[in-house]
């Protein structure tokens, strides 16, 4: 006879069951994070700074550097992004 998830609560004493809401953890750390920035933290400012180290890093590349860039761009490591480049996604 195959014991019953009640028979085996009963043969485990002390044990309690446990469970968090995991969604409102998560909302309650991204609020942690937007807190933290401050309220001077601009997100299209921000966005635009990341964008334009990205195109900054990829930017005077030799051939070589361009090919491997471009190997890694087509493989999907890397997004196809930069001057005269359309997004990938």
């Amino acid at each position: 006879m195959k014991a019953t998830d009640d028979q085996n609560r009963d043969e485990a004493p002390g044990l309690v069951p446990f469970a968090i809401d995991l969604t409102f953890e998560e909302a309650r750390r991204r609020a942690e994070v937007v807190a933290a920035l401050g309220p001077d933290w601009d997100p299209v400012a921000a966005l635009r700074d990341e964008e334009e180290a990205y195109a900054r890093l990829y930017a005077n590349l030799d051939a070589e550097q361009r090919r491997t860039y471009d190997m890694l761009v087509a493989a999907g490591v890397l997004r196809n992004e930069g001057p005269g480049r359309a997004a990938a996604h």
